[in-house]
């Protein structure tokens, strides 16, 4: 299929104030639902956890106890990559007062729960997510739907579609050698319904995100809207291979790609330099063993299978894809 450099400035666009604006509602009326569990924010305005990010968060505290929640956009609404307008806003929401530490098994500089002065939590006479989601059904109704990982707030005019997370803060201190409570790297714990746990490292996308962006004179995202695009137009033309793959894979592909190649391909029209982004990708698939998620810490593709998929979605794209 061919592409003109408008078609190629329009998929690389950002979100209209009009979205920007419902994500902000969307953040507010989370935080005002779980206010009668007997938070407050203190009257403090919901701000973005980063500058030129749409990650838009606010902190609650117990006006009777410890208890922290920290709310934040996250995903591709927060990273500003998003191209579907009718995307839901994923919105963290992380118990902040009881986490899980991660601590490194060196025998020469061995840590422990002792080391900070960490005690363990009591067991909780109702899991958090139950918590979270009797606030939201009791402000929200039936707009309200449990998920496996989240619970989904059905949106109208005023806000989006919102997938809030109840999460558990995780703590990785493997990289602390001072004994420093504060001196963390943050990440969350996610407990989905049907078992087990996920940690991931939101707030580390985003910065990395932003910081890239930066890095790479502001091409970075714009080719990552494109590529996603480009994934939901393959999709429509039914080529399997683009729904083996994630929207979040896409952006952390393109994130390991060296700064070099965007600027040095940056001057060139869109519709070459995307070009350029893929010719790099085929030519580099024996490097995506050591690639890593945006975040910088977990592996991209934990298994030979997801490089496959990988694989064979970027040769399908360089087929499906020409310029004008």
């Amino acid at each position: 299929m061919k592409f003109t450099e408008s078609q190629l400035d329009l998929y690389s666009a950002p979100l209209s104030k009009t979205e920007e604006q419902q994500c902000l509602n969307a953040i507010g009326m989370v935080r005002d639902a779980l206010k009668p569990l007997g938070f407050t924010d203190d009257g403090k305005p919901i701000s973005a956890l980063y500058t030129d990010t749409l990650a838009y968060s606010i902190e609650l505290r117990s006006t009777s106890g410890s208890r922290r929640i920290k709310l934040f956009v996250q995903g591709s609404y927060a990273n500003n990559t998003n191209v579907r307008t009718q995307s839901d806003v994923d919105i963290a929401v992380i118990q902040e007062e009881t986490f899980r530490t991660f601590y490194r098994s060196s025998s020469v500089y061995p840590q422990s729960d002792a080391d900070y002065h960490f005690v363990s939590a009591s067991p909780q006479q109702k899991a958090f997510k139950d918590e979270v989601q009797e606030c939201l059904v009791a402000k929200f109704g039936t707009d309200v739907e449990r998920k496996n990982k989240s619970i989904k707030i059905h949106g109208n005019t005023y806000r989006k579609d919102a997938d809030s997370v109840p999460c558990m803060r995780y703590r990785d201190y493997s990289g602390d050698y001072r004994k420093d409570e504060s001196n963390y790297v943050g990440g969350v714990v996610i407990f989905p319904d049907d078992g087990g746990s996920i940690i991931n490292y939101p707030e580390q996308h985003i910065k990395n995100g932003k910081a890239k962006n930066v890095s790479t004179n502001y091409y970075y995202k714009k080719m990552v809207r494109i590529m996603k695009k480009m994934r939901y137009l393959m999709q429509d033309s039914y080529i399997s291979a683009a729904s083996n793959v994630s929207s979040f894979a896409l952006e952390s592909l393109l994130w390991n790609i060296p700064d070099s190649h965007y600027l040095e391909y940056g001057k060139y029209r869109k519709v070459f330099h995307f070009k350029s982004i893929i010719d790099y990708l085929k030519s580099h698939k024996s490097d995506f063993g050591t690639y890593k998620e945006a975040n910088g810490i977990k592996d991209l593709f934990p298994t030979s299978s997801d490089q496959t998929n990988m694989a064979l979605f970027l040769d399908a794209l360089d087929r499906f894809y020409d310029y004008e």
